[in-house]
């Protein structure tokens, strides 16, 4: 993502938040096929390793400290506790459990099954069968991958190798993330397509927008709303009421993940939920509108004011101000709230068309800071 051109008024939050550690830590699903191969390892070797090195999806590898290993007769069992390093991840302290059971004679085969706390998939559009556990192609092709070179020995016998992974507390932590919304219901999904987490990557949230967008085609959907965040979205269920749940996507930062995935999946209404501050920076064309990536446009707010009729002092105060919040109060407190989102609103409309062509119709609904829709501006039409 290429940088804003503009560094006056840099916000000490984001600069704080660039100065943080930048240690990584490992996916559910890398730590879920640790905790898989130490218990296999266990049926080959009589006692489960204290720690176990395994490949990773991106075809690195790395070693994971293991606990709880214990073998009793045809089945192991292991943990391996996930360290997100120093992204804010909601599954960080998860303990992935595997059980792993030996079927002798079963025909060298693997079987991968997700326990408590492992989701189960209840609508289409994820890849996955729906009844099945949540765990993802990518991890479940690494898991398989690892255990296979673990017990290589017991498959080429004829042994069947049964994999369980499980994560106690599963549910609760599930009800942070957008799992339920997906359809993914009783527990997290088992996530990861290099084994790697990155901090404030944010790569699973943008995954989730994804799949979002997906499912919500294969619920025979055509109109997708996407939102900023809770506030947003509150006022968009609100304004929207006609329109199912599975409609409704918090895209957060991703604009271009979103919007590529609506054009993809023929969505044919595609609407915008969003504050001021996410407005100017859509209106920009950013693909990720977060303060980290790109700094707000101050010229750009500053002539949707003077567009609307707010006076030059004013004006040249937004233009040299932090945020677009000020030029939002600024024409707020002379009456020209409306005005301003609904240019801005135009402005958005404008960008999103020349960025994400198709024969989707847009809205934009412009939200106040308390979450309250202030101006609703729907796409004129167009060949």
């Amino acid at each position: 993502m290429t940088p804003g051109h503009q560094t006056r008024n840099r916000s000490p939050k984001a600069d704080a938040r660039r100065g943080r550690s930048g240690r990584t830590g490992f996916t559910t699903g890398a730590n879920a096929a640790a905790a898989a191969t130490a218990a296999t390892l266990g049926l080959v070797q009589g006692r489960v390793p204290d720690n176990v090195e395994c490949l990773l999806p991106n075809g690195q590898r790395a070693v994971f400290a293991i606990t709880e290993g214990r073998v009793e007769g045809d089945r192991a069992h292991a943990v391996c506790v996930k360290d997100a390093g120093d992204d804010p991840d909601a599954t960080n302290g998860a303990h992935l459990t595997a059980d792993v059971q030996r079927i002798p004679g079963g025909g060298g085969e693997l079987v991968l099954n997700g326990g408590p706390g492992v989701g189960v998939v209840t609508r289409a559009g994820l890849g996955l069968g729906v009844g099945t556990a949540a765990i993802n192609p990518v991890p479940r092709r690494n898991i398989a991958e690892n255990v296979r070179a673990a017990g290589a020995a017991l498959l080429a016998a004829g042994d069947t190798l049964e994999v369980t992974i499980s994560v106690p507390g599963g549910e609760a932590m599930a009800a942070k993330t957008l799992n339920a919304r997906l359809g993914i219901l009783g527990g997290i999904s088992i996530l990861g397509t290099t084994g790697i987490v990155r901090p404030y990557s944010t790569a699973a949230f943008r995954a989730s927008v994804v799949q979002a967008v997906r499912v919500a085609a294969h619920q025979g959907q055509s109109t997708v709303v996407f939102t900023t965040g809770g506030r947003t979205e509150q006022a968009a269920i609100a304004s929207f009421a006609a329109l199912p749940e599975v409609c409704f996507v918090q895209m957060g930062d991703f604009v271009k993940a979103a919007f590529t995935a609506a054009v993809k999946h023929r969505m044919q209404h595609i609407i915008v939920g969003a504050m001021v501050g996410k407005l100017t920076k859509i209106a920009q064309g950013l693909a990720v509108t977060h303060a980290w990536r790109a700094e707000l446009d101050r010229d750009l707010i500053a002539g949707v004011a003077a567009e609307v009729g707010a006076p030059p002092d004013l004006v040249e105060q937004i233009r040299a101000a932090a945020t677009a919040r000020f030029a939002a109060e600024g024409l707020a407190a002379i009456g020209l709230a409306v005005p301003l989102h609904q240019a801005l609103a135009g402005r958005v409309i404008a960008s999103l068309r020349e960025r994400y062509p198709g024969p989707h119709r847009l809205t934009v609904l412009a939200c106040d800071f308390d979450g309250q829709p202030i101006a609703t501006v729907a796409e004129e039409a167009h060949d």
